[in-house]
């Protein structure tokens, strides 16, 4: 689905599975994953094919929103880290909550190292939901599965998953079956003494 206004026609800027409207607004990622389908050949969810050929604005993604009343949730969710782009993400969930719908952020929990500030603040006037990743119970095993392009990464989403519920009504920390080196039920440990609910994701299963 793309915007009639947009000559980047090849980009697919909003995409649904179930009765939820996902958004995708960066490529960019603050992660390398070694699992992630797009550093594996794939850059595609269900049928759709979510490489980006530029990073779009708030007026691109708002005229696709639709009826809010049609979908349980709007996903801030493509093949980057929707927290790269945070003044589009920002504009674009007020709008949604300005038309009564419900807002959810997926991210790998790196915002605040990245921008260097607490973004919570501004995400809890506007996100109802985070979903984040932290996929391992260790720094080595972080490190050798998510590849952060930035220093301090592992201690930064943890710091950030204790500080998310504090700020956001419902948050939900997801690690995944089948990394070698990971202890899952030490990740669920960590996460519900966060005050978070914790997701228990299978390797190779997206969307």
């Amino acid at each position: 689905m793309n915007s009639p206004a947009s000559n980047e026609v090849n980009s697919t800027l909003v995409y649904d599975i179930r009765n939820s409207r996902y958004l995708n607004i960066t490529g960019r990622c603050t992660l390398r994953c070694q699992f992630c389908p797009k550093h594996n050949g794939s850059k595609q969810v269900h049928e759709y094919q979510l490489d980006l050929n530029h990073q779009p604005k708030a007026e691109e993604i708002i005229p696709l929103l639709g009826d809010v009343e049609r979908f349980d949730e709007y996903v801030f969710c493509g093949y980057g880290e929707p927290t790269l782009n945070l003044d589009t993400l920002l504009s674009i969930a007020k709008e949604i909550k300005n038309r009564g719908g419900y807002v959810r952020v997926n991210t790998d929990g790196l915002g605040n190292l990245f921008h260097r500030r607490n973004i919570l603040p501004e995400l809890a006037v506007c996100v109802d939901a985070l979903s984040i990743s932290l996929n391992a119970d260790t720094e080595q095993a972080y490190m050798e599965h998510c590849r952060p392009k930035l220093k301090n990464a592992y201690q930064s989403v943890c710091e950030f998953i204790r500080l998310a519920p504090d700020y956001i009504k419902s948050v939900q920390v997801s690690a995944i079956d089948g990394l070698e080196g990971v202890d899952i039920e030490a990740c669920r440990k960590f996460v519900e003494a966060s005050g978070a609910e914790f997701k228990h994701r299978v390797l190779g299963v997206v969307g």
